[in-house]
């Protein structure tokens, strides 16, 4: 099937080649007959499985960090993060839409070789730092209900290829499928132990008003860019314009004005849910750890242990360690399907898709299982955090040629992003470049 012929490539250095994750690429029926909620239907999906990354492992450790230390105030970092998130998923669906092409390939299209090769090298590091966060929490979270060996966990974790090949034969749906199930017992997970930590919810309502504590304090600082690198992932990006072209939505202006609209209600609705089970992470440290003056708990481990005695109930660390055993496999799957869009979109390989995702999938966990196994178990939760931060500064490598692509008429036709949306995407742009400038600073100065 020739591809290049969707959609005009005026605008670009090159036209486009295969598109990434080609096997399941416009296998999604958008039935044109159908009514407006069944259209709208066809497009739930991509959305939520962007959602795990705001709820991933290493934003478990950075929360809790914070709702422990903090109490509730960084919430209104959770807020921002998604508020951000939204703009940027959207302009993420925008530019798939209108252009046929993914973050990665419009990179790639766009740029010198040199440049695209560097920003591939960033993506394939924020990759990498995303997997360690994954492979960390499945192999703690399976250590903490199964009793598994941290280092046998880890190889486990390896085995969501086969999972995600097995499930991408039957429909790309499967996959969606197995991934809502999961956020669907996180979320029952989380509404039983908060019900059961019964927080101050005058302080939470509070803890969503931002301070300027939050920039002035440097510790507080380094954990809400943690949590901004766990919010707003860069990863994110790349796996959102890939996912949302599994849908078949036709290449007439109206039939993607239509698809655009349907996927931005699908991230957002999403992403509102993230939120919820984001801010309840810290709530629920908040509400346990620092009220009970425990202020230091940053350790999965050591919060499973602790929540028995301190909400009194048996069943309070089997659900956390249900819940953060869901997050992990979740995670795992949508970090294995964004590592194969970056390969596949930056360097154009051709090659079977069973390779593909093992060779992509290498790539992330054998330098991920490395640093886990060689931490052990102690020091995870220092290393969780990193990883966030790492993430945080790999972001403007991401958010910067999104919104420059989104904003290009020449590129984008009609569906160029409107001038209040660029400018509020170039906002968030230059916030996160200033937050990660003030955070090296930081580090390197105090």
């Amino acid at each position: 099937m020739d591809f290049r012929a969707t959609s005009p490539d005026q605008g670009w250095r090159q036209t486009r080649g295969e598109p990434s994750l080609s096997d399941v690429h416009r296998s999604i029926a958008v039935h044109a007959g159908k009514s407006q909620w069944r259209k709208a239907a066809a497009f739930v999906g991509p959305g939520y499985l962007v959602a795990v990354g705001y709820m991933d492992p290493g934003n478990w450790a950075t929360s809790l960090a914070g709702g422990s230390k903090f109490g509730y105030t960084l919430l209104s970092v959770a807020l921002v993060s998604n508020i951000m998130a939204i703009v940027l998923q959207s302009l993420c669906a925008r530019l798939a839409i209108a252009s046929g092409r993914d973050l990665a390939q419009a990179c790639r299209d766009a740029f010198p070789q040199l440049v695209a090769y560097g920003l591939w090298l960033l993506a394939e590091i924020a990759i990498i730092a995303t997997d360690i966060a994954e492979v960390i929490g499945t192999a703690i979270g399976l250590n903490l209900i199964f009793g598994v060996p941290l280092e046998i966990g880890v190889v486990i974790t390896a085995l969501d290829v086969f999972l995600i090949l097995y499930l991408q034969r039957l429909g790309f749906r499967w996959v969606e499928a197995l991934i809502i199930s999961l956020l669907g017992v996180i979320a029952a997970c989380f509404a039983i132990q908060i019900a059961l930590a019964d927080p101050d919810w005058g302080g939470v309502i509070r803890g969503f008003a931002p301070t300027t504590e939050i920039v002035a304090n440097p510790e507080m600082l380094y954990l809400a860019l943690g949590i901004l690198g766990a919010t707003v992932m860069p990863h994110n990006l790349y796996l959102h314009s890939g996912i949302v072209q599994t849908r078949a939505y036709g290449n007439s202006l109206p039939e993607k004005r239509q698809a655009l609209r349907y996927a931005t209600i699908d991230s957002t609705a999403a992403l509102m849910f993230a939120l919820l089970v984001n801010a309840s992470i810290l709530i629920l440290a908040a509400a346990t750890f620092n009220a009970s003056g425990r202020t230091e708990i940053a350790e999965l481990g050591e919060a499973h242990s602790l929540l028995a005695p301190i909400l009194g109930l048996a069943i309070a660390p089997t659900l956390f360690g249900l819940a953060l055993l869901c997050c992990g496999i979740n995670s795992t799957v949508t970090a294995t399907l964004a590592g194969q869009i970056v390969m596949e979109g930056f360097l154009d390989i051709r090659l079977p898709p069973w390779l593909r995702r093992l060779i992509t999938r290498a790539i992330a966990i054998i330098p991920a299982a490395i640093v886990t196994i060689w931490y052990g178990e102690s020091g995870t939760a220092h290393l969780l955090i990193l990883t966030q931060v790492v993430l945080s500064l790999q972001l403007s490598f991401a958010v910067f040629p999104l919104v420059m692509f989104t904003a290009s008429k020449a590129k984008m036709g009609a569906l160029v992003a409107p001038g209040w949306l660029v400018a509020f995407a170039g906002f968030i742009a230059v916030v996160i470049a200033l937050l990660n400038v003030k955070l090296l600073f930081d580090f390197f100065v105090g």
